[in-house]
């Protein structure tokens, strides 16, 4: 049996700060796609702005926590330790540790800065705040990126453990960070919108995240094959490790079950059945508010299954080569 040293406040952090890229990246894309003056796309761009900063910053906290800091200064009363973590930020070297944490930082700086010219500007598109506006778009997608990469680089810069140590493992916490982004986009405006497009009319705004999702997931999927794939045909250890969540392995039903059936290709059906009409038809687009919800929330069900599966899985695969 593999000690597990992480636990849920990694797997936590991995889900919320690739959540809150991901409602960055699409955000600032909305705002540079439509130049910020359309008021549909306005409204899902400040719905992504204002949710971004949140999940990225309880994600760090909860990495920060995860350090033992906190618990080494009340076990010992040495207070000071509880700024060790700013050591991350003392040490600037080629790492993914010390690169990732500086593009986390300057992640959580450009969003707050983002957010606020949505709050300084209210409802209209052309307010004060436009031009910063866009100026921080253009600097939130490529640092939304890197952040949702980081979270699988994170991993899989661990030679030792086989089951993290593949490339595809960043580009499928990409993948997977644009789509719970675009899920939780979409459940803010579902649970909190001024309603529906109206009766003919087309919800444009929720057209071009759910048509946007379901490529997305598409490229999950793919992410998904390949790194099965790759570590199957790998010689060494990779092919034993990914045995834990292929069928009978200890991991299986929560990886096919939750992560794939229930978390990507159901969801990519239920929108594919609204998105196809509109798109092949012409007919208007308008998801009714209860799926829309159910979909954004097995959506982001199984993008936290994802981690879980992936931060366990690559522990009790256990070290290699040491």
């Amino acid at each position: 049996m593999h000690e597990l040293h992480w636990g849920l406040p990694v797997i936590g952090y991995l889900f919320l700060a690739g959540l809150g890229a991901g409602a960055l990246t699409v955000s600032a894309t909305m705002v540079l796609r439509s130049g910020g003056t359309s008021g549909e796309t306005f409204r899902l761009a400040r719905y992504g702005a204002l949710l971004a900063p949140l999940p990225l910053i309880l994600g760090t906290g909860l990495i920060v926590f995860e350090l033992g800091t906190f618990q080494a200064a009340l076990a010992t009363g040495d207070f000071g330790l509880f700024f060790r973590w700013i050591n991350l930020f003392l040490t600037v070297n080629l790492s993914p540790m010390s690169l990732g944490s500086w593009v986390l930082a300057l992640c959580i700086v450009a969003s707050l800065i983002y957010a606020y010219t949505f709050l300084a500007d209210g409802d209209a598109p052309d307010g004060a705040m436009a031009g910063l506006r866009r100026s921080l778009a253009w600097i939130g997608v490529p640092l939304g990126i890197a952040v949702a990469i980081y979270t699988g680089v994170l991993l899989g810069a661990t030679p030792a453990r086989p089951f993290w140590n593949t490339p595809m493992l960043a580009f499928l916490f990409l993948f997977s960070a644009m789509s719970t982004g675009i899920a939780s986009i979409l459940l803010v405006k579902a649970l909190f919108g001024k309603g529906g497009a109206g009766e003919g009319a087309t919800d444009t705004g929720g057209y071009v995240l759910t048509a946007s999702d379901a490529v997305f997931i598409g490229l999950e999927l793919l992410a998904v094959i390949l790194f099965v794939m790759f570590a199957q045909l790998s010689v060494g250890n990779a092919g034993a490790a990914i045995s834990v969540i292929l069928p009978g392995g200890q991991y299986a039903t929560l990886f096919w079950g939750v992560v794939v059936l229930l978390g990507l290709l159901i969801p990519a059906v239920i929108e594919l059945k609204y998105v196809i009409p509109t798109l092949r038809n012409n007919v208007a687009y308008a998801m009714p508010r209860g799926i829309e919800i159910l979909l954004c929330a097995v959506i982001l069900l199984g993008g936290f299954v994802l981690r879980y599966v992936v931060v366990i899985a690559g522990q009790v695969t256990g070290p290699v080569g040491l």
